[in-house]
Order: C-alpha cells, then structure tokens, then sequence
C-alpha cells in the first residue's frame, strides 16, 4: 500500500527528528542538554490548573460552541483591546485545540490549489508544509541577517501576483527573534494592498527589546494566529485561537464544525483564566528569558557563532555556522551524538547554513551546553 505523493514527500520537522533522538541517547545513559525544542520550562501558573481542575468537576467535558466558549471569545477580545487598543468582537474569535489546527482551518478556508502565500526566509519549519497540505504554494522572501531577517516590503510587492491569497508575517518570529516595529507593519500593509495578511503572533508578550504590536492595529484586512502555549507555559493543554475579519468567520466555523467539532472544553476554562487570572508570572518569566538571551549571545560569540543581529522576541538565536559546515543536518546531528547537545539545523527554516539555538532552559543547562559547544568547536 502506498500513501498519496502529498504524503511522501512532506519533509521531516526535522528538530522533532533532533529531539526523539536525543531522547535515545537519554535513554541509553547519555546526558543531553536540551537547545533545540521551543517549549517553556516553566510550569503552567496554579490558578490555571485549578481552573481546569475545577471544570472536570463540575461536568464541563462535553462539546462547546464551535466557536468556543463564549467567555474564552470575550477575554480573547478584551485582551487584545486592552494590549493593542483594536476592537473586535468575540464573534470573530474561532477556538482551537492549538495555534496549528487553526492554522490548518485558515488555508483550507483561503487556498484553492495553486494558490500562493508569501512568506519569509527564513521562516517557521510548518508553515510552507501546511500551505503545500492543502494544495497551495509558499512562495519565499529572502531575508538578510544583517538587517535583522526583516521582511522587506518591496521585495513583497515583487512578489504579489494573481495567484497571492495572502502574506504571512511572524513576530516575534522563529526562528530568528525579530520583532517587527510600528513602520514595519504599516509598509507591509501599504504594500500587501487588497492581499490579507496573516499575522502569527503565538509568541506576543515575549518581547526584550521595542515594542509588541498585532497586526491589527495597522489593518482590519488580516487573520490573527495566537494560544496560550508560549506566553502561559501551556504547550501541552493545546489551546489556540484565530480572529479573522467578519465576512470570513462562518466559512471558517463550517470548516471547523467538520473537521475539529470544538477544542476541550475544560482547557478552554483554564483559557478564561490565563487571560483573565494573575499575570505576574508573565513579568517574572519575561525577565529571566531576557537573562538568557543575553547570556547565550555573549557566549555563542566567544565560542565562534557570533550574531549579525540580536534577537529582541521570542526564546530563539539563529546563528550562522557556515565557517564549520554548510549542511547544517548533518552538523546538528555530529554536535548531538559528540558533544551531547541537541540544537535545529537551519534546514529546518529555509536557512541552510544555520543553527538555531533555543534559550528555553534553564541558565545552568544553558551553561553546561555552551561549556560543550565551545570544547567541540575547539576539536574540530
């Protein structure tokens, strides 16, 4: 039996290839210092297991609204009034079980085959595959690290066409940790014109350096991907969100009653809240990823990965590695099985060459990984 051509020829996730590996050599008794998954080490805040907890007693396991939970959509709502100052309703929220279903809902709901996005080099491992899932076409941008992987407005001109459908943007980015400021957003959306654009900002909150912003206070003409994973430690309730523009919601919410029904309907009550709850976690954990960042840009620059451009989002460093190897696979796999740390090739991202480090650890294991890196760069 074979499965479709659409199927075989999906590349790997390649840093979920890096981490099940390094989980077999943990296994067999090897310590590994963990670089290369984006995933909080904190622990979800008590009041929001206890929230859930408290729905699973109450009985609240059955379906919900396929919207979600009206009081989830309304939080989702005042949030972002209260953070950007932008009105919608929550109405135009659509929950999910996770910023990728949602994903997936929004370019089945926007393709037709052949239909093209455009988006960064380097960008998100997943998006180009979910475009090419539904029978679209990413088509790609090309960054430079010297100006920050900024996403150039005149090169997306260049690239709109009859087929465009719509322009992603992701900030504060992964992998490269670039937050876009106020003139960024508002050139793209000069030169997206009548092309939406679908702003991911799954990592909003995490920002070290500028300002955070959402697409949405620049142009009422986008789609919003965001959750709660990042920002409230809460990766595996998997509990996401779309807002899209009025006139789309229904479509959509056909596409998700057939396919997903609704997300939890007990984690959707933890969502509530995350969003309504304390926040002081947020400060604390913002501040000790900053004291991360900062200390792995200092040591990859001694140790001979030096960055161009210093990340001010999100919990990554993309650096370039191309005076050790230009296949960046195969020397994430050599520092993995050698030096005992697991980071992302660059492959991963349309950034060959490249290595991707992840500072969400702790300080010590971040240390210890650095103290490995430098003696094997020294081998070599």
């Amino acid at each position: 039996m074979k499965l479709s051509p659409k199927a075989e020829r999906i590349p790997p996730f390649f840093v979920m290839d890096v981490l099940e590996r390094a989980q077999e050599l943990e296994r067999s008794g090897r310590s590994i210092i963990h670089l290369e998954v984006g995933e909080p080490d904190f622990i979800t805040p008590p009041h929001i297991i206890e929230a859930a907890g408290e729905a699973l007693r109450r009985g609240e396991t059955k379906y919900t609204h396929s919207l979600g939970l009206l009081e989830l959509r309304e939080a989702v709502a005042f949030t972002y009034k209260e953070k950007f100052g932008v009105d919608i309703v929550p109405d135009q929220v659509i929950v999910n079980s996770g910023t990728s279903p949602a994903m997936l809902l929004l370019f089945m709901g926007l393709l037709e085959p052949g239909g093209e996005v455009i988006m960064s080099r380097p960008h998100y491992a997943c998006y180009p595959n979910f475009v090419d899932g539904v029978g679209g076409r990413a088509v790609f941008a090309q960054t430079k690290e010297e100006g920050g992987f900024r996403l150039e407005p005149d090169i997306v001109k260049e690239l709109i066409g009859p087929r465009t459908k719509a322009v992603l943007i992701n900030s504060p980015a992964n992998p490269t940790g670039h937050v876009m400021d106020a003139n960024e957003y508002k050139d793209l959306c000069e030169a997206a014109g009548n092309v939406p654009v679908i702003s991911d900002e799954i990592y909003q909150g995490l920002v070290y350096k500028g300002e955070d912003h959402s697409i949405l206070e620049f142009t009422d003409n986008a789609f919003v991907l965001n959750g709660f994973s990042k920002l409230y430690a809460m990766t595996g309730w998997r509990l996401g969100y779309l807002i899209a523009p009025k006139d789309c919601v229904r479509p959509l919410q056909k596409l998700q009653q057939n396919f997903f029904i609704c997300a939890n309907s007990f984690v959707q009550h933890a969502g509530v809240a995350a969003l309504r709850g304390p926040q002081d976690h947020i400060k604390a954990m913002v501040a000790e990823y900053d004291r991360r960042r900062k200390y792995m840009l200092r040591r990859l620059g001694k140790i001979g990965l030096p960055v161009k451009s210093e990340p001010a989002g999100a919990y990554y460093i993309l650096t370039d590695a191309k005076q050790y190897s230009n296949d960046s696979l195969s020397f994430s796999r050599d520092i993995l099985e050698k030096a005992g740390v697991a980071v992302t090739p660059g492959l991963d991202f349309g950034a060959e060459g490249y290595l991707r480090f992840s500072y969400s650890n702790s300080m010590e294991n971040i240390g210890e990984g650095m103290d490995r890196l430098d003696k094997y760069l020294h081998g070599l």
